[in-house]
């Protein structure tokens, strides 16, 4: 984002800035494309790579990185683009890009600045120009890491003091845009599961925010922060959003800080950053401070409220107050949605009036990142993961057993199971997937347990009703989700298996540990679509997984349902020689998606 118009700087091709249009030379490691930020409506027209990343691609260039750059100002548009719109250009760009002997980029990393960042985000969750949002990602992702250098991903209060454009309109605290980007798939946003890194500044003076230490002039820590895909990928440096002078003369900023992406030597602490992340050290980890470290940081949330009706209708807030035991928390202001940059994570209540109405809700608030609350009565469903173990990002199998939660998911008082076959409603409570009811197997206020339709992989909308209202959020669905049950319902417990030449044994465990050579039962959901062979009586998994024990191979005899059951999946296979201990992992990988590690005991 910048605050003045840019300078005509010449733009200066270094070997390794591959000009727009020409062949990519192939390396180690695949091209970076960088993303600039907010430009003043490109008045100027298209800018320079140095302008905003300086010497960045030297910096690359000695790590054997080819760099590129997308210039949002050369996205052609009978008015400003929208930030959707530069999405689905960036896509396009990216489909365009050719290595020297003329083959495909299959797989870039990114480098975005400031609004630069939105744009990849929206590229990734497909978002469209329209109201209300409607998604259509892609369906593959080719970006392998993300690297984002103060992105305003839940706004910046600067935003509206550059202009009234539909730029500066989208990045403004509250905005809607922000508000449905920050809840696109699970209500939240997962990133697609790019592996991805966020920097920080805090090198302003504390005007943007009011608090000193917790922007850098233009984003806060909070905003900046991508704590709501990734935990402890946030790293904070003491540099401001760019060099300036508007931001020293409003005093947002001090005369000399560095700018977050302004890489000026080798020595440069976000070049070091970048550089390491890419390349796949751990250096990185040592630069700057984690965002859950800095004392601004770990104090406070951000929070972006939106209110719906009983049956998840948009509704426009007049008010909003956080509250808390011990003490009375601020008024929000409110846009589109209600928020707050920095409220203190002690809150634990929010209510707001909307209309006639007036909704309270009870809060857990993540510290040093946005948090986006949808209020509602009736069901309110927080997200819908793989039951079993919840695997990132939140994907879900065809066929596969799938956890809902939320709150007053039903008007039920007890929780209540249904027995095989799971029939397609429990009590009050149906799960609408493309509006085809769903088999559901458990029902409660919190949680739902239901067998997700045998879907081709894509974006999917499930719907739960009850009684008192409905729901509707956007699940993607994969050709397989492979997740391991445990017995004590942690990610890396012990497996719920049991050894599977002996008819009746239990689960494996004291005393039946495994030997080598056994036959074990491992109990997982997600294997995905399924065939029944009327040779065995047995329906196997179409997409043949894989298992490592104590990272040796499993040899797998079976992978498919458990006979009687829909949506609950087992896998036989022989335990390896020279793997000993009561805690060994397993794990199941299957389309490229690895389980979570849970251990068994072999002796």
């Amino acid at each position: 984002m910048r605050l003045v118009f840019l300078l005509a700087l010449p733009l200066v091709c270094h070997a390794q800035l591959i000009p727009v249009g020409m062949p990519i030379p192939k390396g180690p490691n695949p091209p970076v494309v960088f993303l600039d930020g907010y430009q003043f409506g490109c008045t100027s027209g298209p800018t320079s790579f140095a302008s905003t990343f300086g010497i960045a691609d030297q910096v690359l260039q000695s790590a054997n990185i080819a760099s590129v750059f997308f210039d949002n100002c050369t996205v052609q548009s009978s008015s400003e683009p929208s930030i959707e719109a530069l999405g689905m250009a960036f896509g396009q760009f990216l489909a365009g890009l050719k290595y020297a002997d003329g083959s495909a980029v299959t797989q870039v990393d990114v480098v975005a600045h400031s609004m630069g960042g939105l744009i990849v985000r929206s590229y990734l969750a497909g978002k469209q120009d329209v109201s209300p949002a409607v998604f259509d990602p892609p369906a593959t992702v080719p970006i392998r890491n993300a690297i984002f250098l103060a992105t305003p991903n839940f706004g910046s209060a600067v935003a509206s003091l550059l202009g009234d454009d539909i730029q500066t309109n989208e990045m403004a605290l509250g905005s809607q845009f922000l508000f449905d980007l920050s809840t696109w798939n699970n209500n939240n946003d997962d990133l697609r599961g790019v592996n991805a890194l966020a920097v920080a500044g805090d090198g302003g003076t504390g005007n943007e925010s009011g608090i000193p230490g917790f922007d850098d002039g233009v984003v806060t820590l909070t905003s900046a922060s991508i704590g709501f895909a990734h935990t402890g990928r946030t790293r904070v440096v003491p540099y401001c959003h760019i060099v300036d002078s508007l931001l020293v003369a409003v005093n947002y900023c001090a005369n000399g800080t560095p700018g977050i992406a302004d890489i000026t030597s080798s020595s440069d602490i976000v070049g070091q950053i970048i550089v390491s992340f890419l390349t796949g050290t751990t250096y990185w980890q040592s630069l700057g401070t984690a965002v859950e470290a800095n004392p601004p940081g770990s104090t406070y949330a951000g929070i972006y409220v939106e209110a719906q009706d009983m049956n998840g209708n948009e509704q426009s807030i007049t008010s909003a107050k956080i509250g808390a035991q011990s003490y009375t928390g601020p008024t929000l202001s409110v846009n589109a949605v209600a928020y707050a940059e920095a409220v203190l994570v002690a809150a634990d209540a929010v209510t707001v009036t909307a209309g006639s109405a007036t909704l309270s809700q009870n809060l857990s608030l993540q510290p040093a990142r946005g948090n986006s609350i949808i209020v509602k009565p009736g069901p309110s469903v927080t997200g819908a993961v793989t039951a079993g173990s919840s695997i990132f990002p939140y994907d879900v199998a065809p066929a596969g057993y799938v956890a809902v939660y939320g709150s007053n998911l039903t008007t039920l008082m007890q929780p209540e199971s249904a027995g095989v076959p799971y029939p397609t409603q429990v009590g009050d409570v149906q799960a609408l997937v493309n509006g085809t009811p769903a088999q559901v197997q458990f029902v409660s206020s919190g949680q739902l347990n239901i067998v997700y339709p045998n879907l081709s992989p894509g974006l999917s909308q499930l719907t739960i009703t009850s009684n008192a209202g409905k729901q509707t959020l956007n699940v993607m669905v994969a050709a397989a989700v492979p997740s391991i049950f445990t017995l004590d319902g942690t990610n890396n417990g012990p497996a719920a298996a049991r050894i599977g030449d002996l008819t009746g044994d239990p689960v494996v465990g004291e005393p039946s540990p495994l030997l080598a050579g056994d036959t074990v039962e491992l109990y997982i959901t997600g294997l995905g679509e399924t065939v029944f062979d009327p040779a065995t009586g047995l329906t196997n998994a179409i997409l043949q997984p894989t298992v490592t024990v104590g990272g040796q191979k499993c040899a797998i005899t079976f992978a498919g349902l458990v006979p009687g059951f829909t949506g609950f999946d087992q896998i036989d296979c022989v335990i390896p020689s020279g793997v000993t201990g009561t805690a060994v992992p397993v794990v199941v990988t299957s389309n490229g998606w690895a389980s979570n590690a849970a251990t068994l005991d072999v002796q």
